[in-house]
Order: C-alpha cells, then sequence, then structure tokens
C-alpha cells in the first residue's frame, strides 16, 4: 500500500504499511500537553487494503471533511473510517482550544464537486441558509481559527467575549446561537444538541468545527465583524431568529 502523509503546523509525517500511527496528548504525533486531550486520541492504520483513521479515545469527537468540505463526519469515541480521498482535514476540541492537521494520499477512491452557492448577505449550502447575523455569530468564535497563518491551533472565545465583539448583549448572542445550533441540528448535523432537547455543553467547538470543515464561513467572511451593528440585524428579525 501507498504511505499517507500526516501534516500538523508544517511537520510531515509518514505512515507506511505495516505501521500504523497515533495522534494526542503523548502519542506518535504529539499534539499538545493539553490535559484535556487524550494521550492516544486518534489512530491511523491499515485494514482490508485500505487506511482507516479511528476514534480511540473515550470522550473527544473529531471533525473530519474532505478537501472541499462538501463531505463531513463526526467521528465519535469507538468510530472509524476509511481514508478514501486524496486529502482530509481533521479537526477536534480539548477545553477551549481547538486543534487541526491533514492527511495527505495518493489515493482518490472518491471525487466531490463544490455545490455551494453565496449570494449577497446568505449563504447556502445545501439545504442551510443563514442570515447576516447567523455568520457573523459563527465568524466571531472562528476568527481566531480563521486568521491563523499556519493552521494547528487556535483558541474559541467565552461567550461572552464573542458577544462583546459582536457588540451584542448575551441574551442575543445566547438566542441566536440557539438558533443556528437548532438550524444545523435539524439537518442532521452531529454535536449540537445533548439529546431529549438538551443542548450540548460543548457546542461552540462543534461548531466552529463543522462551520470551519464545511467551509460554511471563510476568512473571506471575516469583514462582517466591522459591520455597524444594525447591518448585521442583531435584533430579531422577519424569520424569527
Amino acid at each position: 500500500m501507498k504511505p499517507v502523509t500526516v501534516d500538523f503546523i508544517g511537520e510531515e509525517y509518514s505512515v507506511a504499511h505495516p505501521n500504523d500511527f497515533t495522534i494526542g496528548r503523548d502519542a506518535d504525533l504529539t499534539i499538545d500537553d493539553n490535559p484535556y486531550l487524550h494521550r492516544h486520541f486518534l489512530r491511523i492504520y491499515e485494514d482490508f487494503g485500505l487506511w482507516w483513521l479511528a476514534n480511540v479515545g473515550s470522550l473527544l469527537s473529531a471533525t473530519v471533511s474532505d478537501g472541499t468540505g462538501q463531505v463531513q463526519a463526526w467521528l465519535a469515541p469507538g468510530a472509524k473510517l476509511p481514508i478514501v480521498f486524496q486529502t482530509m482535514h481533521v479537526m477536534f476540541s480539548a477545553g477551549s482550544t481547538t486543534y487541526d492537521f491533514t492527511i495527505h494520499t495518493d489515493e482518490d477512491y472518491y471525487n466531490t464537486s463544490t455545490a455551494a452557492v453565496a449570494q449577497g448577505t446568505s449563504t447556502t449550502i445545501a439545504p442551510v441558509t443563514l442570515t447576516t447575523s447567523q455568520r457573523q455569530l459563527i465568524l466571531s468564535l472562528a476568527e481566531g481559527l480563521l486568521r491563523q497563518t499556519v493552521p494547528g491551533r487556535g483558541d474559541i472565545p467565552t461567550s461572552a467575549d464573542a458577544a462583546k465583539r459582536l457588540g451584542w448583549s448575551m441574551t442575543t448572542f445566547n438566542r441566536k446561537l440557539d438558533n443556528v445550533c437548532d438550524k444545523l441540528d435539524k439537518i442532521g448535523v452531529q454535536g449540537l444538541r445533548g439529546g431529549a432537547g438538551k443542548l450540548a455543553t460543548n457546542r461552540r467547538a462543534r461548531l466552529v468545527e463543522y462551520a470551519i470543515a464545511s467551509h460554511l464561513v471563510s476568512v473571506e467572511d471575516l469583514y462582517l465583524l466591522d459591520l455597524p451593528k444594525d447591518a448585521g440585524g442583531a435584533g430579531k428579525s422577519a424569520d424569527g431568529e
């Protein structure tokens, strides 16, 4: 089998058959000494003629996407998926820090095509349409990661800091966060609700991971954070969001 390459903050690690490769706090790829990060969190290995990415941790999950952002999966503890794209981006959060790395392979079992359309102040990806203020909310949480000159790690702000960045009250911020999470949950995005109507405690991190992995927001959208307060529609809009 052809080897795969893991790229983290500009450093490349080659994984060749029959070896496997672990990622975590104390692993083949040591991401960070973050106490919230498992010693061994992710594992890359070969089985049935394919390379696989497995979550061998017990608490954390990872967001995985192809190079276009059109294919996205949530890798929960105990789950695994085959590495079938030439480029796969992996993001995960431990505590308040979000990390990301890329897996490259010469094999390309599936091709994807871009289907995202952006017009005016709304963005539509598949069935998801976001208003300007909803995009501003996501951007306020993802800004630190989007502004990275070298991918690898970034901090997600608290709700209070994000609300302050937007000039919103906490009531407005929380209401819009509820609405965005509910909208994405209804189309099948996992990790934004804790079940039985209860919101997940780490929903901000999961929201950022999904938004960046699926290209729901990008660095080109950051100008929206500096729009006049009224231009973003911080108050309640006609659609009730």
